[in-house]
């Protein structure tokens, strides 16, 4: 459990060094001025660099010290993923942690340059690529963590593996749901494989319950404007939102395979981050096994660099 007195214990992390995509905004821009204000070094992960560039100033005006870098990544383009790691791997020995947070919800059809589902290819196949290229640098750094972001939309998510980048049709939130499930059970096998090889890094999933940020850029304007009129009581801030990521980064009493979220009802909204459960749909060992193959496969058959 973590409340935000909790966090305020936590002691300094000076010489821990974190990557957190999609920093510039919302969640991740949250979860970054958390992490900052423990004195870790935090890379923000962005596409677009004048809106880093403020998110690192907006930062630095609440904490001075705060120690901030900005790399480019673009998750709709593997060949940037790639390119991401080989720059962060010149520049940085250790990655402590590693917080897969950007991502998109319901936009209309798109894809990503390899003709990925944009929600699968973003939310879930290019972090995938970016934690494959991480690994060895993560594994070499004690008592490592990878946090991928879930959703409560993946109780809602079913593996459709002859329809996973909408080859038959396209759903905006059944795509979403899909690709936040896919997130949740990458995270439950990178972990059981983890522990196979005996690796100190562990792999966890933390998700926002409701939360007022950016990811409703899609939705329908009157439906924004009801959420932004009515909505505050009943969903998380960003700041909220964002606990139990840094719960599942920093947290004493996390394990390998927890799964964090909101303590408030339905776990939309909560004062302090808990660990929660996933669906039983979530756990299953085969089709996770089965995600992973056909998403290195898919991967592979892209011809990105290596």
């Amino acid at each position: 459990m973590m409340n935000l007195n909790d966090f305020q214990k936590i002691p300094s992390q000076k010489g821990r060094v974190a990557i957190v995509t999609g920093a510039n905004i919302g969640l991740g821009l949250e979860t970054a001025r958390y992490l900052a204000q423990k004195d870790i070094t935090v890379v923000l992960a962005c596409r677009n660099l004048q809106k880093a560039e403020a998110a690192l100033l907006d930062i630095k005006n609440s904490y001075p010290k705060a120690d901030l870098d900005i790399l480019k990544i673009d998750l709709n383009d593997l060949d940037s993923v790639h390119t991401f790691t080989e720059q962060f791997s010149q520049k940085y020995q250790r990655l402590d942690l590693l917080i897969n947070n950007a991502g998109l919800m319901i936009p209309p059809l798109q894809r990503t340059k390899e003709g990925f589902e944009s929600q699968f290819g973003v939310n879930y196949v290019a972090h995938f690529y970016l934690t494959q290229l991480l690994l060895p640098l993560l594994n070499n750094t004690p008592e490592a963590r990878i946090v991928n972001l879930g959703s409560l939309a993946h109780r809602q998510g079913k593996l459709d593996f002859d329809n996973l980048n909408a080859e038959k049709r396209y759903v905006k939130f059944e795509a979403y749901s899909l690709s936040k499930l896919a997130c949740v059970m990458f995270t439950y096998e990178l972990q059981r494989r983890l522990e196979k090889e005996g690796k100190s890094t562990i792999a966890v999933v933390a998700h926002p319950g409701g939360s007022m940020t950016n990811l409703g850029q899609y939705a329908p304007q009157f439906i924004n404007n009801i959420v932004e009129k009515i909505g505050a009581p009943f969903l998380n801030s960003s700041k909220m939102g964002a606990l139990p990521t840094v719960y599942a980064a920093l947290g004493a009493d996390i394990k390998g395979g927890d799964y964090t979220g909101p303590n408030g009802f339905t776990e939309i909204k909560g004062s302090k981050a808990v660990k929660v459960k996933s669906t039983k749909y979530s756990h299953r060992i085969d089709l996770a096994q089965r995600l992973w193959e056909e998403t290195e496969k898919m991967i592979q058959e892209t011809k990105v660099s290596q």
